[in-house]
């Protein structure tokens, strides 16, 4: 094979390999909001 088909195909297979390896998985950690009361509205439409 000429060099230029045998890098082409090495870089295929790198990327292939890459592409399929195992990926580790993220932790996402969330902050549960702050439960507030809704406010009591005594005004001028009670």
């Amino acid at each position: 094979m000429s060099s230029t088909k045998f890098t082409v195909l090495a870089l295929c297979m790198v990327a292939f390999v890459a592409a399929c390896a195992k990926k580790a998985e993220e932790v996402v950690y969330v902050d549960q909001p702050a439960v507030t009361e809704e406010p009591v509205y005594t005004g001028k439409y009670k």
